[in-house]
């Protein structure tokens, strides 16, 4: 008999997944509601994500263990809706590709004195030739660059946490800006986007066998990436303060900026060091990660063969249009996030509420797993969806304050 895998390594999937190059737009996005209103809305933000994975969990209970997100949608909502999910997902998914490679072209430009756009097509040909080799090569790839972002993030935690003032993490020099609450709107899609595993829940299923389980790591998993979170936001918060997030809001929240700002404070060249390489291992692993997602969303969509010429057809159609979008319209890391979680709202919340609301509809005395909070969580978890699209572009067309440091 074999042994069942444990629900502390489902965790740490679904932690690995949430967390990664998202983490670096939250400190720009949280500047503005700071220290309490940012847990609070990063507590939120988790507590809605989780249930939306365990609706998704509830609506796949009555198809065959390794039903993907994409079959259930098309049997219970029909083939429209799933067209429209389908493209939601590729968007994010396109989204955060163009902000990865624009990214790794600004700090690139750094370290090597290149061009940032030339950095931005090197890093493409070299890290996405990884795709194009095969799963086995990301996955190879992917556990060195977790080990070293463990690694780099330790070190960096350890320096800043360390250092950290709280008069500055609190904000107690008050000034006449000391307004928090009225920023915390801007900060949801992002936030929203720190927890977007749910391409992932089926997978969990199909690990474990049954529900109750992946439901467990999902919980866990969501936990490890709000902890990881809140332990770097009050890291950076304690070491920069507020009002010196000015220029890195003003540049969209680009990591370049954040990372020279982070380098002006602190007095240590190692932690300096460890945060490039976190940041830098970050981007990477997402760029990656999300990339293979891509890829092969694609070559399905498409159906390209699994040889080297279909292989190159699905290299090309996932990473040549974000490279194109990156040279030609570079704009900031936050903006592509904001967007990518406005978009995400579609397969995150609403989908999941209404697959969950037809799946009880048609099977009322079902038995088995059934996500907590009855039909009152069903229409929550939408007013969500719906309230975090509308605050990014509320926020967009300046009818929400937007704090600029």
């Amino acid at each position: 008999m074999s042994k069942q895998p444990s629900v502390f390594g489902g965790a740490c999937i679904i932690a690995s997944v949430c967390v990664g190059a998202g983490m670096l737009g939250l400190p720009s996005a949280g500047a503005g509601s700071w220290t309490m209103w940012t847990i609070l809305v990063m507590l939120l933000t988790m507590i809605m994500m989780t249930l939306s994975g365990w609706m998704l969990l509830e609506s796949y209970k009555q198809y065959d263990i390794r039903a993907s997100f994409n079959t259930v949608t098309k049997a219970v909502l029909g083939n429209q809706v799933n067209v429209i999910n389908n493209l939601a997902v590729y968007f994010v998914g396109g989204i955060l590709l163009y902000a990865y490679i624009t990214s790794s072209g600004l700090i690139l430009q750094d370290l090597l004195g290149l061009d940032s756009k030339i950095a931005s097509i090197l890093f493409v040909f070299v890290f996405g030739a990884f795709v194009w080799h095969s799963t086995r090569a990301v996955d190879r790839i992917s556990v060195l660059l977790i080990v070293f972002m463990v690694l780099s993030f330790a070190f960096s935690i350890f320096g800043l946490t360390s250092n950290i003032s709280l008069e500055t993490l609190f904000d107690s020099a008050k000034t006449e800006t000391s307004e928090y609450a009225k920023y915390a709107m801007m900060m949801l899609p992002v936030a929203l986007t720190s927890f977007g595993y749910h391409h992932s829940v089926s997978s969990m299923r199909a690990y474990y066998g049954e529900e109750k389980k992946a439901s467990r790591a999902i919980l866990y998993g969501t936990l490890i990436s709000l902890f990881l979170y809140l332990v770097w936001l009050l890291s950076i918060f304690g070491n920069l303060p507020r009002d010196q997030f000015a220029p890195i809001i003003a540049s969209d929240g680009n990591i370049d900026v954040l990372l020279k700002t982070l380098g002006g404070v602190i007095d240590s060249p190692h932690i300096k060091q460890s945060l490039n390489a976190f940041s830098m291992a970050a981007i990477l692993s997402s760029f990656i990660g999300v990339g293979l997602g891509v890829f092969d969303f694609l070559a399905d969509f498409f159906k390209f063969e699994n040889s080297k010429a279909g292989r190159t057809k699905s290299w090309l159609v996932t990473f040549l249009p974000p490279l194109i979008l990156s040279v030609l319209f570079p704009f900031g890391f936050l903006k592509a996030i904001g967007y990518a979680g406005a978009v995400a709202t579609i397969w995150t919340c609403i989908i999941p509420a209404i697959l969950v609301y037809k799946v009880r509809q048609q099977n009322p005395n079902q038995q088995g797993f059934i996500a907590c909070g009855g039909s009152l969580m069903v229409g929550a978890l939408i007013l969500f969806g719906i309230l975090v699209a509308a605050f990014h572009f509320l926020t967009m067309f300046g009818m929400l304050p937007v704090f600029k440091g």
